[in-house]
């Protein structure tokens, strides 16, 4: 008689599923487990249970949505930045004009089209325009704009009455050149004969005779004095009408000036060059009531008392 096992029996059926689960891990190739991953590689869902295709619908939709969030952004960029593209574009428009005026302008300064043809000389009383305008004749044919000053300097120098000059364009052709002669005071005697001076000491012409019209200049220290300075002053500011019966001057010292009218000899005791022009206003005065003919001697050296002798 056989003793009753102290543990259940093990039904039939799990006897047999316990086998085969034996033998599968003796043989991972079997049949049944090639079988199972056919069936897994074949299925339609992953192992959750989800659609792979529905992981990227998801990822389009996020990317058309990104898209259209970009056009909305620019679409207000562009709406709320109208007024600053539209100056930016007048401000371009204006330079961009601006620029090629200027060089339009420029090419046609300096081309062939604005080249000097002639030369007018303006402003002379005592020299000749056309021996002036001679002088310049190098500079025909040269743009306007690019007439040479140092030329025309050179070129002028060359006449001592000329004591200033200005140049001016006139397109399409011409040069102006508007020159201010010295203003001479006297003739300064010398071995040479007689130099003409202007108020500045500058030598202009040389004769042996005292040229006519202009006074003999009897000045201490010469040209480079403060006499001869005074001296200048003084007669630059006669009136036309004293000046040209002015025959003689003479000054020692700054406060001394003296001159001589006409044939009669008679005498201007001017003093120093201060307050010049009101004295040549009273001198005009005393010899229109006095004519130098039936006076020997104008003292003027104090504008508010005039005296004649």
């Amino acid at each position: 008689m056989k003793r009753p096992s102290p543990l259940p029996s093990t039904p039939e059926s799990a006897r047999r599923a316990a086998t085969s689960r034996s033998a599968a891990s003796r043989h991972p190739g079997s049949v049944d487990d090639t079988a199972a991953a056919r069936r897994f590689a074949s299925s339609d869902t992953d192992p959750d249970g989800k659609d792979p295709d529905a992981g990227g619908a998801g990822l389009r939709d996020v990317w058309r949505a990104s898209r259209a969030r970009r056009r909305v952004l620019s679409a207000e960029v562009r709406r709320f930045t109208v007024r600053q593209r539209r100056r930016r574009r007048v401000w371009i428009g204006v330079v961009s004009a601006f620029l090629v005026m200027a060089l339009g302008t420029a090419g046609a300064a300096y081309s062939p089209l604005f080249a000097v043809e002639k030369v007018d000389v303006v402003g002379t009383a005592q020299l000749d325009p056309a021996a002036v305008s001679a002088a310049l004749s190098d500079q025909l044919g040269v743009p306007l704009a690019m007439v040479d000053d140092s030329a025309v300097k050179a070129a002028l120098v060359r006449f001592p009455l000329v004591e200033s000059y200005t140049l001016e364009a006139r397109p399409p052709h011409d040069l102006v050149v508007r020159i201010v002669e010295r203003t001479p005071i006297g003739a300064m005697q010398s071995a040479a004969g007689f130099t003409v001076v202007d108020a500045a000491g500058v030598a202009l012409s040389t004769t042996p005779d005292a040229p006519a019209g202009q006074p003999v200049l009897d000045i201490t220290g010469g040209t480079d004095s403060a006499a001869f300075r005074a001296a200048g002053r003084v007669v630059r500011s006669l009136p036309e009408a004293v000046r040209s019966q002015v025959t003689a001057v003479s000054a020692s010292t700054p406060d001394d000036v003296t001159l001589t009218l006409g044939a009669s000899g008679s005498k201007v005791v001017w003093g120093s060059a201060d307050r010049s022009a009101e004295k040549a206003v009273v001198l005009d005065r005393l010899m229109q009531k006095s004519p130098p003919d039936r006076a020997k001697e104008y003292d003027v050296t104090s504008p508010e008392a005039g005296v004649v002798r």
